[in-house]
């Protein structure tokens, strides 16, 4: 069974920093497109970020460009989100998805296969 975990995930004032962090086990894990998703209360879900499979290529949505970073770790099947200059509208739980295989970097949440349970991620104003 494939169950991505996240953490990381806190409380943090506006302009502060958090690293997110997922582990991935039970597939191989670097041949797989991953990706970061996040969720606002009342709002769908969104895409935030995602990495090939190599790390060579990123992806991000406008409003974190400049301020996050994903990369990922193949040898420890683990991805990342560096998150810096938060701000309270970056306030949601954040996600861990997983394609089945190399994709492209789609931001469409039905291409990826394999989903974390979530990390609240809270920012004060």
């Amino acid at each position: 069974q494939v169950q991505p975990v996240e953490s990381g995930g806190g409380l943090v004032q506006a302009g502060g920093s958090l690293r997110l962090s997922c582990v991935a086990s039970g597939l191989a894990f670097n041949s797989v497109t991953v990706a970061w998703f996040r969720q606002a209360p009342g709002k769908a879900r969104e895409f935030v970020a995602a990495i090939s499979w190599s790390g060579s290529s990123t992806k991000y949505v406008d409003s974190v460009k400049g301020r996050f970073t994903i990369s990922r770790d193949n040898a420890k099947n683990t991805l990342f989100l560096q998150m810096n200059s938060l701000k309270p509208e970056d306030t949601a739980i954040y996600y861990c998805a997983v394609a089945p295989i190399s994709t492209l970097l789609t931001p469409t949440p039905s291409n990826y296969r394999y989903w974390g349970q979530g990390t609240q991620v809270t920012v004060s104003s």
